[in-house]
């Protein structure tokens, strides 16, 4: 058979579904042989919005999303999602296509070294060089993007190779059980939790994969330990749980910071130093750290782990919750209750506003998540927007609340949207953007609209860089200039085939958001954001005290 009628029954063979990408002359045989295949490739407007999509894909789904592009300029543009998706963990597999090796040695037209150029975002990047190569390249693409940690892999096929015959089969494969931990180092663990006083689990984005969220809660409730989750660990826990002391990730001294300075050990749970740094939460009294996680912790010298559980996370709490399940609880949740009480106040702070001509970030949040079921999804782009949607947003389950926060690359919620779509039809999804994020990727609202994808784009409406204006003016005390103008929002969406939508009142966003949800095709919420909360934010978070 054709090389490429090969790689695409490799790609069968891994239980693709979709590939999200662009066509070019490097990729044609590629998109050829799709043509008699069972997967759907799903014509994107720019390269970057396929990288997303993928990127969401293989978080929701815990199987490797397929993104494709050509060569050069095809390439890069792939650049920022694919590592969006690679240091958020999210199982990603790109697929490029690359001039005729007969001219790659020279300069030659948009030829570049695109697999150096993964090289560095990736775990893994590969040209193919034979046919027959093709089962193996694609097996071990895979097989490295969803191990644990998952992340992104290349794949580059020259045009004249993708052309060439080949005999060759795919390759079956089985899939791989994780590691357990050995019984010394639980005995380790049960006995540093024998010694602790005021122990707090952090429950990064490795506790919402592989089932491990369910052992967790598990565990928290055996021991009666409270749990924080970082932005990407949301819905680790359920926020109803007594044990749920929500989130912590804010680069100011919020509640959750004063548990952690008053906690004398923490147990790590899939926690990924990407998303918030130890030494913005490793103070306060001396601390042990029990770190429990798929492969080794980083070495980092405000991170001194003291006992390491390195296997698969939901097996390692399995053996932990075996061990105290003939034991009362060591700990007494209830200590955490007043606080737990204090944080709640806070966050239903403005619930009930009923301002008009903008509308703050917490009457926005809150009437979000009335609106929204327990399965809902809400994925959060990268601005100002980003911080809110992190303290106030809190979720029942994993999986619901998609933040960008290892790589934390704006553009990423309204692609992300429209794979969350695909993957969950029956849920409702709404993107949170800002006013420069929401515009990043907006050419594919065509997209969406196209495939009949019926999301909810919200924009926070403030005309300029806003989380940037707020982290000048808290270092500075001053900020650049960062303002810009916005297009009339309604009228972009029309041009699209969609509608738009503006709520300039706090008490019509019930009915903003019902109408919204009510139309089969994407829609544009647009809501003037009230910003001078900002400021105010931070002037609460340096004065909040916790007495535990």
């Amino acid at each position: 058979m054709k090389a490429s009628d090969l790689f695409v029954q490799c790609l069968e063979n891994e239980g693709v579904e979709y590939i999200f990408g662009l066509p070019g002359e490097e990729n044609a045989d590629v998109l050829m042989s799709l043509k008699q295949s069972s997967i759907k490739f799903l014509l994107c407007r720019h390269e970057q919005a396929a990288a997303f999509m993928a990127d969401v894909y293989g978080r929701l789904t815990g199987k490797a999303g397929v993104c494709l592009g050509t060569l050069g300029p095809g390439a890069t543009n792939l650049v920022t999602g694919v590592a969006d998706g690679n240091m958020d963990r999210a199982p990603v597999v790109v697929i490029t296509g690359q001039a005729d090796t007969k001219r790659m040695h020279k300069e030659s037209h948009q030829a570049m070294n695109v697999v150096d150029m993964f090289q560095p975002l990736t775990k893994w990047a590969q040209q193919i060089i034979h046919p027959d190569n093709i089962p193996e390249v694609v097996r071990k693409a895979f097989k490295l993007a969803e191990a644990e940690k998952p992340g992104a892999c290349h794949i580059e096929l020259p045009e004249d190779i993708a052309g060439q015959e080949t005999t060759n089969q795919p390759l079956p494969f089985q899939k791989l059980r994780r590691p357990a931990p050995d019984e010394k180092i639980i005995d380790q663990a049960v006995a540093l939790l024998a010694q602790a006083c005021r122990p707090v689990i952090l429950a990064g984005n490795g506790a919402i994969r592989k089932r491990a969220s369910r052992q967790l809660q598990r565990f928290a409730q055996t021991a009666g330990i409270p749990v924080l989750n970082t932005f990407m660990g949301k819905g680790a826990i359920p926020r109803t749980d007594p044990h749920c002391l929500f989130t912590v990730g804010l680069q100011a001294k919020d509640y959750a910071v004063h548990i952690l300075e008053q906690a004398d050990l923490i147990i790590a749970v899939g926690y990924d130093l990407v998303e918030y740094h130890p030494r913005l939460w490793n103070t306060g009294q001396p601390k042990a750290i029990l770190h429990i996680d798929f492969l080794p912790a980083e070495v980092d010298q405000n991170y001194p782990v003291t006992v390491e559980i390195n296997a698969d996370i939901a097996n390692a709490l399995w053996q932990l919750n075996e061990r105290l399940a003939s034991e009362k609880p060591q700990f007494d949740i209830a200590a955490y209750a007043e606080t737990r009480a204090q944080i709640l106040a806070d966050l239903a702070e403005h619930r009930d506003d009923t301002a008009t001509g903008s509308i703050k970030p917490q009457k926005v949040l809150a009437e979000v998540r009335q609106f929204l079921g327990p399965n809902d999804i809400v994925l959060s782009d990268v601005g100002a927007h980003k911080m809110w949607v992190a303290r106030y947003y809190q979720c029942d389950t994993p999986n619901t609340c998609l933040i960008s926060n290892g790589f934390c690359s704006m553009g990423f919620a309204l692609p992300g949207a429209m794979a969350a779509k695909l993957v969950h039809p029956d849920r409702k999804v709404l993107a949170i953007c800002g006013d420069a994020g929401g515009l990043m990727n907006i050419q594919d609202l065509e997209t969406a609209h196209r495939l009949g994808l019926n999301i909810v784009v919200m924009i926070w409406e403030d005309n300029e860089y806003g989380l940037i204006k707020w982290k000048q003016q808290v270092r500075f005390g001053d900020h650049a200039d960062l303002t810009f103008t916005n297009p009339d929002w309604s009228k972009l969406a029309e041009a699209f085939g969609c509608r738009g939508i503006r709520c300039e009142d706090s008490t019509q966003l019930g009915s903003a958001l019902e109408e919204a949800f009510s139309v089969d095709s994407p829609m544009l919420l647009v809501i003037p954001i009230d910003y001078r909360e900002n400021m105010k934010l931070t002037e609460r978070l340096g004065s909040i005290t916790c007495r535990l």
